[in-house]
């Protein structure tokens, strides 16, 4: 066939009318074209009317130069199916080292995929396969993903490795990662495969969204644990909602993070840890000017890193947890963290410590943060029943309770009383009355397993932690740099109950505490369950 550097896909075969099978056609006209753009060195592109295009039991596998351009992701649907390849993964469109050989010498290039809509809910694999993909490719030079919504894929939606010079913007994902149950690999919404490029990997994701996915919103993942954590990476502007985790640093190499926001993610907002299939935590990376908010779990949780790593600027705010967590998962990286900076945060209004420091830390500086109010979780266990209590999809109301606002954040709520089936739900927020429920699992509408609990339904809370406070030592802390830090609570009632901790099993030696103001706390400013050796602790108001 003769190649134009434009085909339209309904002169090539395609329909689009949701019941004819598309795939075979455009298979077809990406062999064409990439044959074509072989030839003459001149690439090709695939636009696609408006339509509902039907892409059944195998998956398009892409050629170089050829891109595909649809009429809008409100018009140009592909649909996924697999209904007579049922161990089958079906992407849109794949092409991968283990399957094809890709690799930096055998690569996708020069392609933009733009304007379209996947739709992935019609692929179901006998079991959980992670390739079950809205798109597949791996080693991608100079691509552009633009405009595009991915949603119900049974694995990762956006699921494209080691992407060298490439634009990933625009691109929303929803409810991905269908079949994960939460702990198996990819399921993401946007998942990147970082390190086969070598030290420097040239990307952008920005202006995307990512929300109730099963695992990550966005995350980068070392490939290979012999491999060099890559440099150049950059996620600007980015959203993401009620995921497992919101954005997520398993590997990359100065990745820089700036104006986006981590909301209701129910682990964490932003994570770096050994996660990913190498165990390789991030490192050296930069967070600046993001909103890190509501999130059942935690607002930061950083570990299995060396260091350095910096936040600079953030807003971390009424989470159900810590607002920055420092702690190492089993299997990864155990050294102290050396040189993590947080500074000019606001830390505010988180259910525990603003601050947490569960892993060892070495020259930490942390500096003119203001932390605030932390603690939230304050109100005492309680239980109740009967009249006036009745329950919502994702809330539970007691007409005669009286709580302190915000004082259930982050706790377990069971219900069923004795010779019935217990359910529990994380409490996202309360007011005196009602209790907000975090979704039972990203994406979904509901927090109960088994269906919303009658009226007059048995709970109970469990008590409030103590002690409370705006930064607790629990590891190795050395050398610390602390100045010029806002640690107090101002509110009423006080929930922050010290400013500083240093907690029995904790160490904390050498370095400077200077210049911050620790008034205004519940009880003492600070408490030293294990005494600071060395160093110097002067001008601190409280």
């Amino acid at each position: 066939m003769t190649a134009p550097l434009t085909a339209d896909a309904h002169e090539y075969g395609l329909v689009g009318d949701g019941v004819a099978d598309d795939r075979p056609a455009l298979q077809k006209l990406v062999d064409a074209l990439g044959d074509a753009t072989a030839a003459d060195g001149r690439p090709r592109t695939v636009r696609v009317p408006a339509g509902r295009y039907a892409i059944r039991d195998r998956p398009v596998l892409w050629r170089s130069g050829v891109s595909l351009v649809g009429a809008g992701r409100g018009a140009t649907c592909f649909e996924l199916s697999n209904p007579g390849a049922p161990t089958r993964p079906v992407p849109l469109a794949w092409f991968t080292t283990a399957q094809h050989g890709a690799g930096r010498d055998r690569h996708i290039a020069d392609v933009t995929f733009a304007h379209f809509e996947i739709d992935g809910l019609r692929v179901e694999t006998e079991e959980y396969e992670v390739l079950a993909k809205g798109l597949g490719l791996q080693y991608v030079l100079r691509g552009r993903f633009t405009d595009l919504y991915i949603h119900d894929t049974a694995a990762t939606g956006f699921g494209c490795d080691f992407l060298q010079d490439t634009v990933v913007e625009g691109v929303l994902t929803e409810r991905c990662g269908r079949q994960d149950p939460g702990e198996e690999m990819g399921g993401a919404g946007i998942g990147i495969g970082v390190g086969g490029w070598g030290p420097v990997e040239r990307l952008a994701v920005t202006d995307c969204v990512a929300r109730g996915n099963g695992t990550n919103g966005i995350f980068l993942e070392l490939q290979q644990d012999h491999w060099v954590p890559p440099r150049g990476i950059r996620i600007t502007a980015c959203h993401t909602e009620d995921n497992r985790y919101g954005i997520s640093d398993w590997g990359a190499d100065g990745l820089i993070v700036t104006g986006c926001t981590m909301l209701g993610n129910h682990v964490a907002g932003f994570d770096v840890s050994a996660q990913g299939t190498t165990s390789v935590g991030g490192r050296g990376g930069i967070v600046t000017g993001c909103v890190i908010d509501a999130n059942p779990g935690d607002g930061i949780a950083l570990g299995n890193t060396p260091g350095p790593y910096g936040f600079h600027g953030n807003r971390v705010s009424n989470n159900g947890r810590y607002g920055y967590w420092e702690h190492n998962l089993a299997g990864g990286d155990q050294e102290p963290a050396t040189d993590i900076v947080l500074e000019s945060n606001d830390i505010h209004d988180n259910a525990l410590d603003g601050i947490r420091v569960d892993a060892p830390l070495h020259e930490p500086a942390f500096f003119g943060n203001r932390i605030r109010g932390n603690g939230r979780r304050a109100a005492p266990g309680t239980r109740g029943g009967g009249e006036g209590v009745h329950c919502g999809p994702l809330s539970l109301t007691d007409e005669r309770a009286d709580w302190l606002p915000g004082g259930h954040r982050g706790k377990e709520l069971t219900v069923g009383g004795p010779g019935e089936t217990e359910a529990t739900a994380v409490v996202v927020d309360n007011t005196a009355t009602r209790l907000t429920l975090a979704p039972r699992r990203p994406g979904a509408d509901t927090a109960w397993p088994d269906g919303t609990p009658g009226s007059g339904t048995a709970y109970r809370l469990p008590d409030c932690p103590a002690p409370r406070t705006g930064l607790t030592a629990a590891a190795a802390v050395t050398h610390p740099y602390v100045h010029g830090n806002r640690v107090r609570d101002d509110g009423h009632p006080r929930t922050q109950i010290h400013a500083v901790w240093i907690a029995p099993e904790a160490t904390w030696t050498g370095g400077r505490v200077s210049g911050n103001d620790f008034s205004g706390n519940a009880a003492a400013p600070t408490r030293f369950d294990s005494a600071p050796s060395g160093g110097r602790w002067r001008d601190n108001a409280g």
